[in-house]
């Protein structure tokens, strides 16, 4: 069933949340719980129905940072939707980054606006050496991202994140190690310099004293160095 915003021309923010809380579930709630999501100021909407309330809406700064502000989980979701990143300033990512307080809002921010950003690649240096936690992950997921969506950036660029890696090996907490395992997975599925490159980086640390560097780059060389990923690098 479509949702009545697909016939509306101007929307606005409460009009927006509205959709969202008919959507409530406690028990999807529940389920996000589980997986380490903050549901703390939730309702329980999936991605996916969050993505089909949005894609009737025009792309809106405004909008967007409205959203935001309302603190809503699902809502900071769909801002990172709905805004225009040629608008997106330095500062409002300073601001916002520092709202993240769940990982899934941190990747999808990321991955939805952050990347495609004039300051991508100055967040990544910045960001990777933060403290804070959602922070610092942001960083990592950034190369992750970028990985993906910046088919414009040479190999060289992506090999000078490999000392930020080797930084966040150490990093014990949870969604920092598994985000500094995503950045290295990510350069090294870009293509196949970038495979062998990040396979020669990871196996310098196989033999580290860390249990949290093992981790990271034990579960990284599998699959960098599984046939079903090589041949669709190749």
């Amino acid at each position: 069933m479509k949702s009545k915003l697909e016939y509306q021309k101007d929307v606005n923010c409460l009009q927006i949340i509205e959709e969202l809380k008919k959507k409530f579930s406690p028990e999807n709630a529940a389920g996000m719980s589980r997986f380490g999501i903050n549901t703390e100021n939730a309702f329980g909407v999936t991605v996916k129905d969050i993505k089909l309330i949005a894609k009737p809406i025009k792309k809106n700064h405004d909008l967007a940072l409205q959203l935001w502000k309302s603190g809503i989980h699902e809502a900071k979701i769909m801002s990172s939707l709905l805004d225009e990143y040629k608008k997106v300033s330095e500062e409002q990512m300073e601001l916002q980054v520092l709202d993240f307080d769940s990982w899934d809002v941190c990747d999808l921010t990321c991955n939805n606006l952050f990347v495609y950003t004039e300051f991508c690649e100055k967040k990544i240096f910045e960001w990777s050496k933060r403290e804070e936690e959602y922070v610092k992950r942001a960083g990592y997921v950034l190369i992750a991202c970028s990985a993906v969506h910046h088919k414009e950036w040479s190999d060289e660029k992506f090999l000078s994140f490999f000392p930020l890696i080797e930084n966040g090996l150490y990093d014990e907490r949870n969604f920092v190690k598994k985000a500094v395992n995503w950045a290295l997975r990510g350069i090294g599925k870009k293509n196949m310099y970038l495979n062998k490159e990040a396979i020669k980086f990871a196996e310098k640390f196989i033999l580290s004293e860390s249990k949290n560097a093992k981790w990271i780059i034990n579960d990284a060389l599998r699959e960098l160095k599984d046939e079903k990923i090589l041949r669709r690098v190749k």
